[in-house]
């Protein structure tokens, strides 16, 4: 099989405005071999150093070594598993889940999707509060699955027939709009701590305090979406860490997997979780917590605890944000959550087709299509960020 027939069969068979679209902007690539923060092409020579990670899937690199010899060696004795039935991998996930949060979220449902993930946060806060309106900011994003959908911006959902009663969006880091919206109808808030899908804007310090004072206050919960910034990408385990929050449920997903076998996680208080005390079977999935995925996730808590390496997240968002400086764009970052927002509209379009020329992969925003999203892998050397630097340096200076 060559080039031209992938794309011919992707043309018929899967996505043909995909192709179109790839065809007039002349990204050509087809993924072949990855290792580590690189991919090739699979009919060339031609490689890209991948800063969009396909949204921290891999914040650990392609195929990093420990997370896939967890999963091979846990093929030699299990399969998918039973979600009927304990398993030590599975028991022994959720603890190690539950202790990121110090114990404040101690009841885990697994799953296989985001969207999977924030459609059980969702019906769950429902359930706890006895309320069903859910706020959200406009323009993230929660998954393209029912409830996550109806929580995301109208051109996702309208084409579907999504829109939904009891779903209402603000602006994100608007505090006058946030409390205009939580009444006491709102059973929850469902907010990115920094929206990815937006433009990675930071929010002004006291905007998710805020937030939480007024669910507080006006007994709605609030759900932490993490499936982007969590496990180490904003240089905290979870990024509100950043703000001290007190979450009543969080989303995990993306990179829990490895970026080997689906994973994803929803935390909860006991008084959230208690629904599946009560009715065990209320909510199942089939593939959810996976037992490869949970050899998977125990390698990447391994790694995410192991010591020094949110310190070298960390410093690596220095160097990048001292690396850039003069360059024609503004840098957003936490951690290495950071988005390039050039002044221009379609902008980061321009700016991602550019730097795949050069060799780097990242993705425009998609509803700020201004901002570059960059997420360069966690594990990413010393010389690795000299080397994305200089190239980026040489596309924009």
């Amino acid at each position: 099989m060559d080039r031209d027939r992938v794309f011919q069969l992707y043309r018929e068979h899967v996505n043909a405005g995909k192709i179109a679209m790839f065809e007039r902007y002349g990204l050509d690539a087809v993924i072949g071999r990855r290792d580590g923060i690189r991919f090739w092409d699979a009919f060339d020579e031609r490689s890209w150093i991948n800063c969009h990670c396909n949204g921290g899937v891999f914040n650990l690199g392609h195929r990093h070594p420990a997370v896939l010899e967890a999963v091979l060696n846990s093929l030699e004795s299990v399969d998918l598993g039973n979600h009927h039935l304990p398993a030590p991998g599975r028991a022994e996930l959720a603890r190690r889940l539950a202790a990121t949060t110090d114990g404040h979220l101690p009841g885990v449902v697994f799953g296989v999707s985001g969207g999977e993930a924030i459609d059980v946060a969702i019906k769950a806060a429902r359930h706890a509060t006895g309320r069903s309106k859910i706020i959200s900011a406009r323009g993230g994003y929660h998954g393209h699955t029912g409830l996550a959908m109806a929580a995301g911006d109208a051109e996702y959902r309208e084409p579907f027939g999504g829109t939904q009663p009891g779903f209402t969006q603000v602006p994100f880091n608007d505090p006058a709009a946030i409390d205009s919206a939580v009444d006491d109808a709102t059973a929850a808030v469902i907010l990115e701590p920094v929206p990815a899908t937006l433009g990675m804007p930071i929010p002004g310090d006291d905007y998710l305090p805020g937030v939480q004072r007024l669910c507080r206050e006006r007994g709605a919960l609030l759900i932490v979406d993490e499936v982007q910034t969590g496990l180490g990408r904003t240089g905290e385990i979870w990024a509100y860490r950043h703000w001290s929050l007190e979450p009543d449920v969080l989303v995990t997903a993306k990179a829990l997997s490895g970026g080997l076998y689906p994973i994803t996680a929803t935390l909860m208080t006991r008084r959230v979780h208690a629904i599946f005390d009560d009715e065990p079977f209320i909510h199942i999935s089939t593939a959810g917590g996976a037992e490869p995925g949970c050899a998977a996730a125990l390698a990447v808590l391994d790694v995410a605890e192991s010591p020094g390496f949110l310190e070298h997240v960390n410093a690596l968002g220095e160097r990048f944000e001292a690396g850039f400086i003069d360059l024609p764009f503004s840098l957003r970052r936490l951690g290495l959550m950071m988005g390039l927002a050039f002044p221009a509209r379609d902008a980061g379009m321009l700016a991602a087709k550019l730097l795949f020329d050069a060799g780097i992969f990242s993705v425009y925003a998609g509803n700020d299509t201004s901002v570059l999203q960059f997420l360069p892998p966690l594990v990413t050397t010393d010389a690795e960020a000299g080397e994305i630097i200089s190239i980026v340096r040489s596309v924009f200076a």
